[in-house]
Formats: C-alpha cells, structure tokens, sequence
C-alpha cells in the first residue's frame, strides 16, 4: 500500500525547462502551499490588525499595513511555490509582458481603479472614519479597497465608490484637517421687536449649548430686512463628525430661542399680507352665523 502510494506520489506529470520533472506530489505541494499560504497572509493581517488596534495609529494607517503584509507575504509564497516547480521567475518575463498588455487594453478600469486605491492608501486624501460629501451624497468611509470605497450614507444605505471617481472628482471631506465646523441659524422676528434684545437671547441660546466652541467666538448678525420679518444669523462654531451631529445641535439652539423669545413676548415672524381696499363708498362687512343661515 506504502509503495502503491509513493509511486503514485513520484508520477511524473511532465518535464520543465532545464530536464526538470514534475511529479503529482510537488503538484500536491505547490497547491496546499497556495491555499494555506493564502490562508497564512490574511491569519498574519489579522493578527497584526489586532495587534495594531491596541495603538493609537488610525485606522486607515492600519488598514493599508494590514494589505502590505497580505500582499507581500502572498508574494513569497508563490515565489516558494514556483521554486518548488523548479520554474524560474525570468520564465515569466516575456508572458507577463504580453499578459499586461492585453490586459491593459481590456481591464483599463480595473487597473486604473486597483492603482487609485493604492494611490487613496498612500496620500490619505480620505481616510476611514472620515465624512464625506461627493456629488449630493455624504457619508462615513468605511473601508478604502483595492478597486472600490465603501461609503455608509447618512441615511444608513451604503455606497461602493469606484476609487478613481475620487480623484477625478471633487470631494468635500468634512473631517480631513480637524472636526471644526462653522454653521448658521437664521431666525425671522416680527417687526417692532427690540432688535438688541433679539440679538442677547439668539447668542445666549447659542453659547448655553455645550457643543459650540467657545473660540472662534459665536456672533449674531442682523442680516437684513426682509418682506415679513427681521432676519438675523447666529454663526457659531462646533466639533463634530457629521451632518447628524450638526442639526441636532442646530436644532437644540432653535428650542432655547423659542423658549427665550416666548418667555420674552418676541414673535417670531411669519408670512403675512396686507390687504388695502381703494373703494370711494363705505364697504360694508357682515357676519353670518352659520346656524342660523341654516334655519
């Protein structure tokens, strides 16, 4: 049985380059190698991805060590497999010189996608974590790949960016220096309203809000005059990581104005008409009550 085995396990299957013969046990070889090789490299990202969490490196920066090691290692390992073969790597030089040419020509986008990515990974234009806004759409990158960004929308719906759209296109990153962002809120008040105190209570409102920074210092602007209203803008600035975040805060700021203004008698204006009757005799207006114009 032993010997059955073993012959079977020294069958040459062909003859290489150089008198080199390949038998069904280096083929055997070559191909767990493969298998548990590629099984190796994403085990040793894994650890190292684990290992490098408990550090206070980014997560982008982690996530393309992580691809380094993956790739690099799957690179040794079919060097090995090929030195196994005994086929040397210089006998690929001329088929892999025609391969990338007829592969250049039919896969341009996936190549020019694949080496996008790798471009993202090593300027971190956009990083994971980062929100986003390209073309209408904002979000949070979540993983920068090798042909493609997956982005998580502010509506939960994930989107898979391919990674030259975002260097061909303009794209606002939200959070790429720092989380400051300056935003607005814009109040109309009733005519006749005491414009400094509308003013006191609007920054007031602002400043109580624990998420505003104090500097930049927040202002109140009186903006204009407008057809029914007195509008005035509080620009304030405030650390956060999204447009969510950012209309929560703007939307507490509004419930303290409605509260100062009420509390205050200050009407916060809203559209309205002046109807003007031109007429040379008296006009004149009656009220009807509905039940009795019934009986």
């Amino acid at each position: 049985m032993l010997e059955d085995f073993r012959a079977l396990w020294d069958t040459v299957l062909f003859t290489a380059s150089g008198d080199h013969v390949i038998t069904i046990g280096q083929l055997i070889l070559v191909i767990l190698l493969l298998i548990f090789g590629y099984m190796g490299s994403r085990f040793l990202g894994y650890l190292l991805g684990r290992r490098l969490a408990a550090t206070k490196l980014r997560p982008d920066v982690i996530y393309v060590l992580k691809r380094i090691v993956f790739f690099a290692f799957l690179i040794l390992v079919v060097i090995t497999a090929l030195g196994l073969l005994g086929i040397p790597i210089t006998a690929f030089a001329f088929a892999t010189g025609a391969l990338a040419i007829g592969v250049g020509f039919g896969a341009q986008n996936i190549i020019n996608n694949f080496i996008s990515g790798w471009i993202l990974m090593a300027e971190r234009p956009i990083r994971i974590g980062d929100f986003i806004e390209l073309d209408n759409a904002t979000g949070v990158v979540e993983m920068v790949g090798t042909r493609s960004t997956r982005i998580r929308r502010s509506d939960g719906v994930h989107m898979l960016v391919p990674n030259s759209l975002l260097l061909e296109r303009t794209v606002v990153n939200w959070t790429l220096i720092d989380m400051e962002i300056r935003t607005t809120v814009r109040v109309g008040v009733a005519y006749g309203s005491p414009v400094k105190k509308v003013a006191e209570f609007m920054l007031q409102a602002v400043t109580e809000q624990p998420e505003t920074k104090a500097e930049p210092e927040a202002s109140v602007v009186f903006e204009d005059f407008g057809d029914n209203a007195l509008i005035f803008d509080a620009f304030f600035w405030c650390d956060v990581g999204g447009e969510r975040a950012l209309r929560e805060i703007r939307s507490a700021i509004r419930f303290r104005i409605s509260e100062l203004f009420e509390d205050n008698d200050i009407v916060i204006a809203f559209p309205q008409r002046d109807v003007h009757l031109d007429s040379g005799a008296p006009l004149e207006i009656r009220l009807l009550n509905r039940e009795a114009n019934n009986d």
